[in-house]
């Protein structure tokens, strides 16, 4: 497959298929033990869960953002007692529009992982179709994983220091636009946004039902940054929902690098500027 997306209809059509693993990412920022609850009782079959917080993150320090980069050690434990391989063909989903599951497939790319996928639909899509679901908690036998990571697809906080005097280099802010502007910040102590960032909100790559869109959509919607010669950074509030303009750019051929600690770990160092809209 040279997408990196498949239809609910693909995955119903391969749950049999022997290296297929699916993974729900659905999560709720606020409510930590939301998207657990959601999962235990109804899920697609055979999927395992990923929380945010306590599988897909490192643990907070003063810096490095809210949902800090797992390292290659604690991603690799989790592939192993998830029995997840090298060869595993992985497919995330969520219910948020592709938000969580675009995270866990950066996730995977980053690491090395060649087949990860996103499903283009959410749960509650796949439950509307009368697809079949399932409560029973998949069991898995311990594999081997080592990580590697790929550091050409990430951007330190200093290499976003770099790119305010660079205007080659492009920053694409994934917040909603009052976060953007500074108008409301119900997450970070400090609003707005990095200054020269264009504004890209994460939700705009979805359709009013919260199905991801295609690529013509992409292409016609980022023409902008797919067709700009520079180097393309990406961030949101903690380096998770920027993850879904990623996928988007990298359907349309163009790799774009994620800043992953982003807001919150920009407005950890207080010497950083910040811009926002003024009265």
């Amino acid at each position: 497959m040279t997408s990196n997306i498949v239809d609910m209809v693909w995955l119903k059509n391969n749950l049999e298929h022997e290296n297929l693993v699916v993974v729900d990412c659905r999560f709720h920022l606020g409510e930590p033990d939301k998207g657990y609850e959601e999962y235990k009782n109804e899920h697609i079959p055979g999927a395992l869960y990923f929380h945010l917080e306590n599988d897909l993150s490192a643990p907070t320090g003063k810096h490095g953002g809210r949902h800090p980069l797992p390292d290659a050690g604690q991603f690799s434990s989790l592939m192993e007692r998830s029995g997840i391989t090298k060869e595993s063909i992985v497919v995330a989903y969520d219910d948020q529009a592709g938000g969580m599951a675009s995270h866990l497939w950066w996730l995977l790319k980053y690491f090395g992982h060649r087949k990860a996928y996103v499903m283009r639909e959410g749960f509650s899509h796949w439950k509307a179709a009368g697809y079949p679901t399932d409560d029973r908690l998949p069991a898995t036998e311990k594999s081997s994983y080592t990580a590697s990571p790929n550091d050409d697809m990430l951007a330190s906080m200093e290499d976003v220091r770099k790119a305010l005097e660079d205007p080659a280099v492009r920053l694409v802010d994934s917040r909603s636009e009052e976060r953007y502007l500074g108008i409301s910040e119900p997450f970070d102590p400090v609003a707005g946004h990095i200054p020269g960032a264009d504004n890209e909100n994460w939700q705009a790559r979805s359709d009013s039902e919260g199905r991801l869109k295609d690529k013509s959509a992409w292409n016609e919607e980022l023409q902008d940054y797919v067709n700009s010669g520079g180097d393309i950074i990406a961030y949101c509030g903690s380096g998770v929902t920027a993850c879904v303009n990623v996928l988007a750019l990298a359907e349309t051929g163009r790799q774009a690098k994620l800043y992953a600690g982003s807001w919150s770990d920009w407005v950890s160092y207080g010497d950083n500027p910040v811009n926002r809209r003024t009265k």
